[in-house]
């Protein structure tokens, strides 16, 4: 057996790198593609599809941190799933979770493009995009505690400019302004706004994805959690509450880069303070887009140990100890689907797979809760079964307000979902799944 085969993934994460990329995971959708909620919502409507998803995702991380340090391994969603249901359950969960951790890269990578455009005109987006699939791959190969060392840094300074961001615009803020045209679309477009709401947490499960790289993970794996949703929502609702007044809602509802253009409206287009807002505006898209890349990276290599994916892509790099064909296959899938989406519909599929595998984690939370009532749980959800069912039905929710107003495009997921567990019965892989898990469950006994 070769020594890729044999080595393993490296205990090192902390507490404050966890939080790192936690926040850094999402920090993006503060900076970009929440704005295209107020298109089919408007300010108001908007806001109260925030509040509801806010509400969903609390009650979610306090309900996800139970399975991610009773179960703290790699594959996340797919390993609690696989633990409740079966090959069936982690299929599902696996597909939802990588459809999400595959598609939300290349939205960034396009958004991170779209800001250096915005800054230096001769450099083109896609360009810019494809070079930092390039760049950030090979920062993820050289090992977890130097990724998540770069994680730390480069959220620091997002979450310092989102301060300062709302320091510079809050002044100028009208509520006249943030109230014009509140609801245009009535409660139908508080519904379809739901999906770019979800943007402003989409990933921060992908903590649960480094869980086999963490130094104590029962305890420290709810702190960064915990600490990361709580700073999550704060700069979520500053941000998009001050930038609503600052001009009306239709200048900024369908570009790449509304924290900058706002600036613009406050400071001037051409002042030094927006050209320096838009330069660092690229640390929170850095932060993002180098969380994704660890999520996919570790969500591909779970699959693949299992045997859902080829089993080179759970090879694991003997210097570096880390995913390395596991990195390079994700990027790849990023780079073509960066060439065939736009923003908004990458967002809307993004939140496809992550509001699917929301709700079957937490009905595998509920399972467990009856099948393993002595699994060892060093972070029970408060509040049980108030917190997950309130997940459950949120998510519930979303789900059928994401299909409803984006139909072709969940007849896409859900057709991919159908043919790949085709492919798997068809393949005899769930037979191999079956006999394994069943040999595990007496070797437990």
């Amino acid at each position: 057996m070769s020594a890729e085969q044999t080595a393993a993934l490296k205990k090192v994460l902390k507490p404050i790198h966890l939080w790192a990329i936690a926040v850094g995971l999402v920090i993006s959708g503060e900076y970009f593609g929440w704005n295209y909620g107020w298109g089919v919502s408007g300010t108001i409507g908007f806001l109260i599809a925030t509040l509801v998803v806010t509400v969903m995702y609390v009650t979610f991380i306090f309900s996800f941190t139970e399975l991610t340090t009773s179960i703290p391994q790699a594959g996340g969603p797919f390993s609690y799933a696989y633990r409740a249901f079966g090959w069936w359950g982690g299929l599902i969960a696996g597909y939802a979770t990588l459809v999400e951790f595959l598609v939300t890269p290349p939205a960034i990578a396009f958004a991170l493009g779209s800001y250096t455009h915005f800054l230096y005109p001769n450099l083109q987006v896609l360009e810019v995009a494809f070079a930092c699939y390039a760049i950030f791959i090979a920062i993820n190969l050289l090992g977890i505690k130097e990724s998540a060392t770069f994680s730390l840094v480069v959220t620091l300074l997002a979450v310092g400019e989102l301060l300062i961001y709302v320091g510079i615009v809050a002044p100028h803020f009208s509520y006249e302004t943030f109230v014009a045209e509140p609801m245009p679309f009535g409660w139908a477009g508080v519904f379809a706004a739901l999906p770019f709401a979800i943007w402003f947490y989409l990933a921060i499960e992908g903590v649960a994805m480094v869980a086999e790289e963490v130094e104590d993970p029962k305890r420290t794996i709810s702190r960064g959690y915990i600490y990361g949703i709580l700073t999550l929502v704060i700069l979520a609702l500053a941000v998009m509450v001050f930038t609503g007044g600052i001009a009306p809602w239709q200048e900024l509802s369908d570009i790449d880069y509304p924290l900058p253009a706002a600036l613009g409206i406050v400071l001037g287009r051409d002042s030094g303070l927006t050209q320096l807002f838009a330069s660092l505006g690229l640390f929170g898209l850095i932060a993002s887009f180098h969380g994704t890349i660890i999520g996919y990276s570790r969500q591909i290599f779970a699959l693949a140990r299992e045997g859902y994916l080829p089993s080179f892509l759970g090879n694991v790099n003997a210097r570096f100890q880390t995913p390395h064909w596991a990195l390079v296959a994700g990027g790849v899938a990023g780079c073509v689907a960066l060439s065939l989406g736009t923003t908004d519909q990458v967002i809307i599929l993004a939140a496809l797979g992550a509001v699917v595998m929301y709700i079957i984690s937490m009905v595998a939370l509920f399972a467990l809760r009856v099948r393993e009532p002595q699994l060892e749980r060093p972070f029970a959800v408060p509040a049980f079964p108030y917190f997950p069912a309130i997940a459950l039905a949120l998510s519930a929710l979303c789900l059928i307000a994401i299909v409803y107003y984006n139909f072709t495009l969940s007849l896409w997921f859900f057709g991919g979902l159908a043919v790949v567990s085709l492919v798997f019965v068809v393949a005899g892989r769930h037979k191999t799944m079956e006999n394994l898990q069943q040999s595990e469950e007496q070797r437990q006994a």
